[in-house]
This record gives C-alpha cells, structure tokens and sequence, in this order.
C-alpha cells in the first residue's frame, strides 16, 4: 500500500501547542492532503489550527458522504483516506462508510470529536460511544483523552489502516483533550508488538502451489480485490500469460485483469458471466488470490467448484479456509506470492515440468464465445445497458467508474470494459446505496486530471445527492449518470422473478409515468439547483449527443437523467441459494450445454 505515515519527518518536536494543533500537526506528519468532514461542537476545536493548514478540507453536507468520499479518494489511489465528523449523530453517520470499508478492505481513518473525558459515560449531551458502536467493523480503534498521545495514535492509525490488509481505523478525541496544552512529539518508530502482518509468502507453500499448478489439467486464477490492493496486476498478468491460465475477476477485482484478454473469462457469481461461473464449477484447480470465497461467488457453497482443489493466498489468515477449505493455504502479500509463484514456477520449467492448459483454455473460450453477455433492446425507449455501454465507448477506460448498489451496479460491471485497477469503485460487500456520488467526489479529488463518472440508480441517487452541492463549489466536475427506472429496480426484479410481479414500496415516482405526469423529483432541475448542469436522455437517437455534451462540461458537475425501461433485468443470474450450475441467462432459460464445453 501506498500513502503510509511518514516516520522520518523532519519536525519531530516542537514547543508548547493545543492537543488540536498537535492533531493537525500529525495529520500533516502522515501526509494528509485532504479531509472530508463536517465540524460540530466536540471537534470544533481541531478545526481552528486546520484553518491554516496546508491541507485541504472539504465540507460535504452529511456525514456518510464524507466517509464514502474518503473510501473513493482510497480506492481510486491507494493512499489512505481520512474523514472528520464530530460526536455523537456526527459519528454515528459515519458508521455506514465504516463497515463498507471494512467488508471492502479500503483504508481510511476517521477522526471523530468526543465529549470531554468527565463526561465520558453520563449520556452527556452528542455523546455516543462510537468506538464501542465500530469495534465489530474497523481493523483497530482508538479512544484518546491524553493530548500527549494524539501524534502517537495518528501515527499507529495510518500504519495499520494502510499496511497487511487494508480498512478502517477510527480516531475518537475527548474535547478536553484537543484543548489541553501539550509537546508534539511524532513518533521515530511504532512500537505494534501484537500487528505483524505477513506480507512475504512461505517458500514451502509456494513450492507445493506450483506443484499442484503444474499438474493440474483445468485450473483458474480466481481473482479477488486483493490484488489490486496489492498492486499486482502486473504479476498476474505475467502469471496468466506465460503460464496460459484462465482468469476470473470478482466484482471488487474488476480491472485487476484487462477484459480485452482472451484469457479473461469475466467476473463470477451470482450475476457473473456463464464462461466464468462455468470455469469455476468445472475446474480441477481454483488460484485463489486476494479473494474470500463470498456467497455471491460461490452460491450454494456444498456445490460450489465440486471438482477443484483450492490454492488461497490472502494477507488475511484469517479468510484462508474460512468458506472453503484450502489445500494449499499461502498468506501473504499477492503481489509477493504471484512473483514467488513465478520464479518457482520457472524452475520447473526448466526442467522440463510445464502444465499444458491449451485444451482446458480452448473450451472456456469456446463458451465464453457462446454464451457472451448480452440483451435485447426494446422495442421502444432506452436500454440502461446501451446507455452504461456508451458512457464505456466515448469515456473510455482512462476514466474511473464509481456505481451504486442494484440493476445499474450489475450492467456497469458488465457493460464498461474494465482495462486497468482502479478504474472501478463500488460497494461489493456491504451493498451501500448512496455509496456512488460522494465516492465519486473522492476520486475526482485524488485524481482531479481523469473523468469520474458515478453511474448511479434512482433510488441510490437520492440517498447522497446532496454531495452535488459540495461538487459544484468546491470544483470538483464529476459526472454523474443516474440509469433511471423510476424503481428500486434490484428488488422489482425479485419481485418479478420470486414474488409474482407484486411490486410492493418499490416504485419511486421519478419517471414521465408518475402521478399526474410529474416526475419527483425532477433530476435536471435538481441539478441546475445544485449549481449543476441538468441533462435528460430518453432515446437512443440522442444518446452519443448527450453523453459528448457532458464530457465537454469541465468546470461543473453533471447529472444526465437517462430515462430507461423499466423492466430491464440484470441476466445471468444465479438465484440466491442455488447452485452455480442453475445458471439462468435469461428467465426460465438455462444454457445448453454441449458435451465438449463441458
């Protein structure tokens, strides 16, 4: 990981300061350049010295979006992000961001105001105990009451959030504490005698990997997001193509391979691509990497990938046969496992010992050419996969892509082709709506030079919107493309598919078909009051148009509101609970198998 505290500062003492000017001081010390937050009475003090500090603060307008933004400022460039909110509600919003950080792996440090240390326990007015709330969903956490310790604590935060496997770290301060008068002194090292993570693989493990890579006849690189916390995709691209071995990419992992190569298969699971869930269930082989074997991947876990044996590299021993059982289980660092994997793997080669997957590649690729991912477009009106194919065509993969949760989340992992990491930004494990327009703010502010775009639902879209207002005036021109079906179009298509079609609570009211033809709300005029350019789109005709017309606003945020067909299903779809092989590619049709894809 990248963006770690910096303990060879220069300034590593100085005289008498405030516990809040020496908070500043660390966050400096740690090479903070941007805070999203929001002050309020507890923390109010720290933000004084901020006033003059070089680094960047940005107010949003909700809590939650502040930890998204810092989750997509994370995400997008690999150094930690940090959010800011005060006590009690203050913190407590913040508690959403927290646990989708944690089930994703992002590393942020969110730093919260408490109230004074005497106080501390009475139910005193905006107290919450907000460590005790994120215990269950931060990697470590900190309650701070001596002013003396806040470098130390910032300094510790940034190491774990950042180091092994990366997530949360919360920083709760007592106001009396950044209050106190105190010496800065920033720590030369970090004494964690209880955090070793282990980065470098073992060579035993390693060996016996390659073996059973070696003899297998059928096997997979199951790609999870760990590689690209790793920044190994280059290692696994060398992997895959010098060894000419199949590879799936997870949601979280989309990227960490090029789409465009004839060894990619797509992403698996329960909305994945027939190629990839059948390479995965035919398989004598799974390479997992960074991944954890998750219920959205795996289905019905006793028939997942029945005939496979499991190689499952992870910095985190603590995932390694958690769901399925590893034959071989390496923890350490992927991008030091797949460089030892191929240094071994070289060896055998030379003398002689090679797996030869010609076979096993020209089946998979035969099934991928069969059964691609695709749709039929309507009749009438706007196909939400030809609006997200689009984006992907005239944007291009040099932009960074953030989604929501749902129907639009699914074709944007699908339909935007994904050639490098951190191109793409989304909620895997938590599944947070609201997660796309202030993760997208992030990212544009940790890369300000390439197009953001946040592809986000109707009903997403008006969880967070009102970062649009922290856009617009601190100049940070995301785009944003709301694929509006006027439903929580996820759940409509349970209720479709398993609830015979009674849409109870999920029509939204957003689309022309609303009560009395209005549509509420109206998202172009949303927009424009968010000091926005507003654009709607409703045919194909003017689809490129639109969409040109957004990427030529640079000073500005956008919002296009595609209005789409509301019955569009997301396909392939595995039903939640079955097995992998009950793959659908549309309803109430399976693939057709042949014996040689088989």
């Amino acid at each position: 990981m990248t963006g770690q505290t910096n303990l060879s500062s220069i300034e590593t003492s100085t005289p008498t300061l405030t516990g809040a000017q020496s908070l500043v001081r660390a966050l400096e010390n740690a090479g903070v350049e941007v805070i999203f937050g929001i002050p309020g009475g507890a923390i109010l003090p720290a933000y004084d010295p901020l006033f003059d500090s070089s680094i960047r603060h940005i107010l949003v307008r909700h809590e939650q979006g502040a930890g998204h933004a810092a989750q997509g400022y994370a995400a997008a460039s690999g150094r930690v992000g940090v959010c800011m909110a005060t006590s009690g509600p203050g913190a407590t919003n913040l508690v959403t961001a927290i646990a989708d950080a944690y089930m994703d792996s992002v590393p942020i440090v969110a730093i919260t105001g408490q109230v004074s240390s005497n106080l501390i326990g009475t139910d005193g007015f905006q107290e919450a105990d907000i460590r005790g709330i994120t215990m269950p969903i931060t990697k470590h956490s900190y309650l701070v009451t001596d002013a003396s310790e806040i470098p130390r604590v910032i300094a510790e935060a940034f190491h774990i959030a950042g180091t092994g496997r990366p997530g949360p770290v919360l920083v709760d301060i007592a106001k009396d504490a950044l209050q106190a008068t105190t010496t800065f002194d920033w720590p030369h090292e970090l004494a964690l005698p209880g955090y070793r993570p282990t980065t470098h693989p073992h060579g035993k493990q390693v060996r016996e990997a390659a073996r059973l890579l070696v003899d297998a006849e059928r096997p997979v690189l199951y790609v999870g997001g760990g590689v690209i916390k790793a920044e190994a995709s280059a290692e696994l691209l060398r992997l895959a193509e010098t060894y000419n071995i199949p590879v799936v990419t997870t949601l979280m992992a989309r990227g960490a391979f090029p789409d465009s190569h004839e060894l990619h298969l797509g992403m698996p699971g329960m909305h994945g691509t027939v190629a990839a869930v059948a390479a995965l269930q035919r398989a004598d082989l799974l390479v997992s990497l960074g991944a954890r074997f998750d219920d959205r991947v795996t289905g019905n876990l006793d028939s997942f990938a029945p005939l496979a044996k499991v190689i499952h590299a992870d910095i985190d021993p603590a995932e390694i046969s958690k769901n399925r059982h590893a034959d071989v289980p390496i923890v350490g660092d992927c991008r030091e496992v797949i460089s030892d994997l191929l240094v071994v793997l070289g060896a055998l080669a030379e003398d002689g010992e090679k797996g030869d997957y010609a076979a096993w590649c020209q089946q998979m690729g035969s099934v991928k050419a069969k059964y691609p991912v695709g749709y039929d477009a309507p009749a009438e009106g706007l196909a939400p996969q030809t609006v997200i194919e689009r984006i992907s065509a005239i944007a291009g993969p040099e932009a960074v892509y953030a989604a929501g949760v749902g129907q639009h989340q699914m074709w944007a992992a699908h339909y935007v082709d994904y050639e490098r990491p951190r191109q793409w930004l989304n909620s895997g494990g938590a599944g947070t709506m609201g997660y796309a327009v202030p993760a997208a703010m992030g990212a544009q502010v940790a890369d300000p030079d390439r197009v953001v775009w946040a592809i986000d639902g109707d009903g997403c879209f008006q969880m967070t919107n009102q970062e649009l207002a922290t856009c617009a005036l601190e100049g940070i021109p995301i785009k944003v493309a709301v694929i509006n079906n006027s439903s929580l179009g996820m759940v409509r298509q349970w209720q479709t598919l398993f609830y015979e079609g009674r849409y109870s609570n999920t029509d939204l009211n957003t689309g022309p078909e609303s009560i009395g033809a209005r549509r509420i709300p109206d998202f172009v005029k949303l927009a424009d009051a968010y000091g926005c350019v507003g654009l709607r789109c409703d045919s194909v005709e003017d689809l490129d148009a639109t969409i040109e017309k957004a990427m030529a606003i640079t000073d500005r945020p956008v919002v296009i509101d595609f209005v789409v067909e509301r019955d569009a299903m997301v396909w392939p779809m595995v039903a939640a609970g079955t097995s992998n092989d009950a793959i659908k590619i549309a309803r109430d049709l399976a693939p057709e198998w042949e014996a040689d894809d088989l």
